[in-house]
């Protein structure tokens, strides 16, 4: 009860304030071995195994005069509980964001037209399925949509498009819906465009691993299909079970191979997308060299679905080759992580697949919340471990080049301790360690996630500075992809607080734009970094952004809120 009183004097103090109509805020040798249960060890007499003044004062003088505490979490759900479409300010964090006025709602004529051409069952009103649909993985971000459509072919979102622009219907485009900046569900009402049922594989070119495909299929069944033929999908996400092709696209996810397969800028040689008037762009090319004029369909990637829906795509996919071994380090410095990075690179290269990082917080909180998970070098926990994995043509040769690798830096003092997976089990258990954090930490309590690109040798001082800011009892857990420079921090607490999301932010993006960092490396901008994104791009580029936004979609229907400014979009 409550929070239900919470909500409802939340959503009277923001349907009676003023003040929030105008105001924006602007992650060789043979060695001796012996078989353990992690894998195997060697031996040398050691085992080598911001909120505003103003935001904030408001606040605070509501919750003297009602007497109740409003922390972040509720803020985020509080005008969710009410489900009206007059609502017209959202909280997010520190940030209030209005509806667009310009924006149309749904009526039943809309849902007549909707139905003729996609039928009613591919027509969604139904409450309990459009809950998880309005709701982002965290539970951070919540819309209140009140419709989704469920579009069989590029023709029928062609035809959505097309009415939705005509009667300024706000359109959000949604994949899997493993997005963790709210990027991927409404803020208000817009009509959410469920690509799910989008989900063929057209074609595979088994010379050149060229494979054609809708924008629903989940990148797992791509990654089985692909192995099967005797190829690897180029990306690696923990969250393939669920996340769609399109969406990773869209997003220009980055993932655990980037370092041995680079990022989809590079794997994506062709799309085919909608845009906001219904045209279709066929750039669904399947060519490695096409240099006739400006590359268009790198508009797409990484704009999330601001710019058009992305609705199939041709991607390169490599060889499969034979031979993968993962191996499990621990290390006493963040210093030697770095060297041992350096090191990998100069004598692991041709075959290094992968390189992770994590510290002692984000193994904790790992071994403390995840069933069935052990630690790979027991009993002591280490201050930093490492995870490399290498994929290569020749077992024998290139097990034995990684062993002879770490034999030389454990003698060295680099490496304290070390295990390799002796079979696929004990892969799939060191990965499970690193893949597991996010799910780990999201049963710890509250979460505040950041996911940066930082020069490497700063990346984590980062961290270092944010534990002594934030003292105890919140614990900050620094993890990620060390070989592409991408730091996930995450702050923990056992409730979210608007005193820690104070210290936390701006500080976490001034610190990056200080070190020319950037506030997104891989999750994208979507409605949590929206109006942040001058941390990590000049007023110019924003500028030019917004600029080619108005030229590819004038009436701003398409994830509206979203990657700029939200003074700026709504200006456009």
């Amino acid at each position: 009860m409550e929070k239900r009183r919470a909500y409802v004097l939340l959503w009277k103090w923001a349907s009676s304030s003023s003040s929030f109509s105008s105001r924006t805020l602007s992650n060789h040798r043979t060695l001796f071995s012996r078989s353990s249960d992690s894998g195997s060890t060697f031996n040398r007499g050691r085992r080598f195994t911001s909120l505003s003044p103003y935001t904030q004062q408001q606040r605070q003088n509501f919750q003297q005069s009602h007497n109740i505490l409003i922390d972040s979490r509720v803020l985020h759900q509080a005008t969710s509980f009410l489900r009206s479409s007059t609502l017209q300010v959202r909280f997010y964090g520190s940030a209030p964001v209005e509806r667009i006025p310009s924006f149309s709602e749904i009526n039943s004529k809309d849902i007549g037209y909707f139905k003729s051409i996609l039928g009613e069952n591919n027509v969604i009103q139904d409450q309990d399925r459009l809950q998880p649909a309005n709701t982002d993985w965290m539970h951070k971000y919540q819309g209140s949509s009140k419709l989704m459509l469920l579009p069989r072919s590029t023709e029928e979102v062609s035809h959505i498009m097309r009415y939705c622009n005509s009667r300024h219907l706000a359109i959000v485009p949604q994949g899997g819906n493993t997005g963790l900046v709210g990027g991927s569900v409404p803020v208000f009402d817009e009509v959410i465009v469920n690509m799910s049922q989008m989900n063929k594989i057209i074609s595979f070119d088994k010379v050149s691993g060229i494979l054609v495909c809708e924008a629903g299929c989940i990148l797992e069944n791509l990654e089985s299909y692909t192995d099967n033929e005797g190829f690897v999908m180029p990306l690696d996400l923990g969250a393939k079970g669920s996340c769609q092709i399109g969406g990773n696209v869209s997003t220009n996810a980055g993932g655990l191979r980037l370092v041995r397969y680079g990022s989809l800028h590079g794997n994506v040689l062709g799309i085919e997308a909608v845009l906001a008037d219904g045209t279709v762009m066929d750039m669904l090319g399947t060519l490695r060299k096409d240099n006739t004029g400006y590359d268009l369909k790198h508009l797409f990637i990484g704009s999330e679905g601001s710019l058009g829906i992305v609705t199939k795509v041709s991607l390169l996919t490599p060889p499969k080759l034979s031979a993968t071994n993962v191996a499990f380090l621990a290390c006493n410095d963040y210093l030697s992580c770095q060297k041992l990075l350096i090191e990998a690179r100069r004598k692991l290269g041709e075959v290094l697949s992968a390189f992770e990082f994590l510290d002692s917080y984000a193994m904790n909180v790992v071994l403390n919340n995840l069933e069935g998970v052990r630690n790979p070098l027991p009993p002591a926990v280490h201050n930093f471990y490492v995870l490399i994995e290498t994929t290569g043509s020749d077992e024998s040769y290139d097990r034995e080049k990684l062993e002879t690798f770490l034999f030389r830096l454990m003698e060295s003092g680099l490496i304290l301790d070390g295990v390799v997976a002796q079979d696929i089990n004990q892969v799939s258990s060191f990965w499970r360690i690193r893949e597991g954090i996010p799910e780990a930490l999201m049963k710890s309590g509250a979460v505040y996630k950041y996911d940066l690109s930082l020069p490497l040798e700063k990346m984590y001082d980062l961290v270092d500075e944010m534990r002594a800011r934030l003292g105890h009892p919140v614990k900050v857990v620094g993890y990620g992809h060390l070989g592409d420079s991408n730091l996930h921090l995450n702050i923990t607490s056992p409730k979210y607080d608007d005193d820690i999301l104070a210290q936390i932010e701006p500080f976490v993006y001034e610190w990056t734009s200080k070190h020319r960092g950037s506030i997104s490396a891989e999750h994208g901008i979507g409605l949590m970094k929206a109006n942040k994104i001058y941390y990590s791009k000049s007023p110019e580029a924003v500028q030019l952004m917004v600029s080619i936004k108005k030229m590819m979609d004038p009436n701003g229907i398409l994830n509206p809120y979203k990657v700029l400014p939200h003074s700026l979009s709504a200006n456009n």
